[in-house]
């Protein structure tokens, strides 16, 4: 998503939890993978991966990688940030399979934040060029 559609952050108690690029989700489930070996709990594993490039502090990662965030976590804390990062994921990044009503919803929303957007730096310039009134403009 890009920055001007909406956050890219949402808080939680632990720091924020920031959006993530494809390639980083893919990465912290091949880490994962590796973590979990052939003993299961893959999925515990994979999501301790993602938190631990999700979750920061003042900008900064709070986990160096998924190990750390396995040894500093309970399980419990592991599932509610990685369920906070996948609705977060969700509402940034909708899917067509959400429908079509949902779709309306979201679209209506972006509108709402670009024109907020430009409501600012650019006024100023446009304010400059007051727009000319008549015929022949």
């Amino acid at each position: 998503m890009a920055a001007w559609l909406g956050q890219e952050r949402v808080q939680v108690p632990e720091g924020e939890l920031r959006l993530l690029s494809a390639w980083e989700v893919l990465d912290a489930r091949r880490e994962g993978d590796a973590l979990a070996g052939e003993g299961g709990g893959r999925t515990l594993c994979r999501n301790a991966c993602l938190i631990a490039r999700a979750l920061e502090r003042k900008g900064r990662p709070v986990f160096s990688d998924g190990r750390a965030a396995l040894d500093g976590l309970r399980v419990e804390d592991i599932s509610r940030l990685a369920d906070a990062w996948g609705a977060f994921n969700r509402e940034a990044n909708p899917s067509p399979l959400d429908g079509e009503e949902e779709i309306r919803r979201r679209k209506k929303g972006w509108s709402t934040r670009l024109t907020r957007a430009f409501s600012g730096a650019c006024s100023g310039c446009l304010a400059r060029f007051p727009r000319r009134t008549g015929r022949g403009g």
